[in-house]
């Protein structure tokens, strides 16, 4: 338990080094636009429903067709040659069970594949880690109860130590916090049926986030949203599309 060391030997370090950060971090807005919409055109080739936190959200982005939930529904149309309908439910901050609240409280529409993009702040909120996936297992059934959804995709986290905002040691704790979510979340998911975890390997380039240090900037987002398509047009529809058959 390499991490439960770290934080005894540089508790007093990581602590002040974390409020530092809070107290001196550059806030950008959350991004302007409609959150929901739909992108493409021709008859309807997927309904999609993003939620989370402030990467759903976009933060770092201006305006919601320059982030991830208008990039990733772009591209998707883009790959899919039709029209793709979303919906974005996400806060700045939230931890995995507020995203759970968000969708509880939610106003939800019919979907086929749902994204949560979640775990940061688990981590600076210092959720423990069985309790957010136990969050995170009750997102997938709400998502099925209340949307219909057929599959949820959680991506991981990106390598937080990489992350401009950080210093050291407090980038290199956080960085192997992302990684045990990371293994856990994988390892939790392999046994899940209709819900899948996306690996971020070699998609953060510290060159593309925004100013704040902290978060993506659009060419960082549209880098996550290539990922994320692929994997909903190569992984998840496949298995949709045989589980009909099945029928």
């Amino acid at each position: 338990m390499i991490h439960v060391a770290a934080k005894a030997v540089l508790g007093p370090l990581l602590y002040a080094q974390a409020v530092r950060l809070r107290r001196t971090a550059l806030e950008l807005p959350e991004p302007a636009g409609r959150r929901e919409g739909t992108a493409g055109s021709g008859e309807l080739a997927l309904r999609l429903l993003i939620a989370g936190d402030s990467s759903a959200v976009g933060v770092g982005a201006a305006t919601q067709d320059r982030a991830l939930a208008g990039l990733l529904a772009k591209e998707l149309a883009r790959r899919l040659k039709g029209r793709v309908r979303w919906q974005l439910v996400a806060v700045s901050g939230a931890r995995s069970e507020d995203v759970l609240r968000l969708l509880m409280r939610g106003r939800l529409r019919r979907a086929d594949v749902g994204v949560v993009i979640v775990g940061v702040n688990d981590i600076t909120k210092e959720v423990p880690l069985q309790q957010a996936l136990r969050k995170r297992g009750q997102i997938v059934a709400l998502m099925r109860q209340r949307c219909g959804i057929r599959h949820v995709l959680f991506p991981a986290l990106p390598e937080i130590e990489r992350f401009p905002a950080l210093p050291q040691p407090l980038a290199w704790y956080a960085g192997r916090q992302a990684r045990r979510n990371n293994n856990a979340q994988a390892a939790w998911l392999a046994g899940e049926q209709g819900a899948s975890h996306v690996t971020m390997d070699g998609v953060l380039d510290p060159a593309l986030m925004a100013d704040d240090g902290f978060h993506p900037a659009p060419a960082l987002y549209a880098k996550v949203a290539k990922r994320l398509a692929h994997h909903i047009k190569h992984e998840v529809l496949p298995r949709l599309e045989n589980s009909q058959g099945a029928k």
